[in-house]
């Protein structure tokens, strides 16, 4: 038996998710269904978390056993060659039977991205939501700041979350902007993407904590009531979820110990 840890990245508009649902079509029952046909063997697939409905992902690690003999440099191509156009593996490998690709994981990180521009681009439409409107960046950037550290992230959870703690560590919060698609002599804003890198998110987290910025953005609230906000551990006290076709998982990490050479 082998455990292969692969990536996969995903075009996530007409899919319920990640992971499998009653309703079915979702990338993990895809990725499924082109390893039965590639082995006919029936596994099950674990990844790295769960993205919900609309939401895509750049590098979304998953593993599974399999006693498939097929060379691991030979299966990307060969699933790529059974799954949609929108779903594609990006790399593979073969890792100790004990490694798990959601309880190895040390740090993720999610980008966000708003067209703040006045007319939304046609082709990235599907990635990005679209906020014409004047947006505040170095108070986004100020509000963003006091979420860093680790914390109970009870406001920032949905309500139907059933994790037994919502205490979470945000490493990393940053917002940048791309100005490079903005038309010379306009007032557009560009592209604003947001990054959240930590050790783990709630359900809708991400997106609760850009509809709340967004209206630190727009004067609604101050930079330092992203800090009330916090420490109040009440759903009700934050913003409203955001589109989540802005929401991309961009990368997962692991420690380099992570990966020695398996056992024969």
């Amino acid at each position: 038996m082998r455990n292969l840890l692969m990536t996969v990245c995903y075009d996530g508009t007409r899919y319920y998710g990640f992971q499998t649902q009653p309703g079915g079509n979702t990338v993990q029952d895809h990725l499924e269904a082109a390893i039965r046909q590639l082995t006919r063997e029936t596994i099950k697939i674990h990844g790295s978390g769960r993205t919900d409905a609309g939401v895509h992902a750049r590098e979304q690690p998953f593993h599974f056993i399999t006693s498939s003999k097929i060379p691991v440099e030979r299966w990307p191509l060969a699933l790529n060659g059974r799954l949609p156009a929108d779903i594609r593996v990006t790399g593979a490998r073969e890792v100790a039977l004990d490694f798990h690709s959601r309880r190895s994981a040390k740090r993720k990180t999610y980008r966000y991205s708003i067209n703040g521009n006045p007319i939304p681009d046609v082709f990235w439409r599907n990635y990005q939501i679209h906020h014409p409107g004047k947006l505040n960046i170095p108070a986004m950037r100020e509000g963003l700041a006091h979420l860093i550290g680790t914390h109970d992230y009870t406001s920032f959870a949905s309500r139907h979350s059933t994790k037994a703690s919502h205490v979470r560590t945000i490493y990393e919060a940053k917002l940048e902007v791309d100005t490079s698609p903005v038309y010379s002599g306009t007032r557009e804003q560009g592209i604003i993407h947001v990054y959240l890198t930590g050790s783990g998110f709630l359900q809708h987290m991400v997106r609760i904590i850009i509809g709340t910025l967004l209206e630190v953005g727009e004067g609604k609230r101050r930079p330092e009531d992203m800090k009330t906000i916090l420490e109040a551990r009440d759903r009700k006290a934050a913003g409203p979820t955001a589109e989540s076709k802005g929401l991309m998982l961009w990368k997962v990490e692991y420690d380099s110990g992570e990966f020695p050479p398996p056992s024969d």
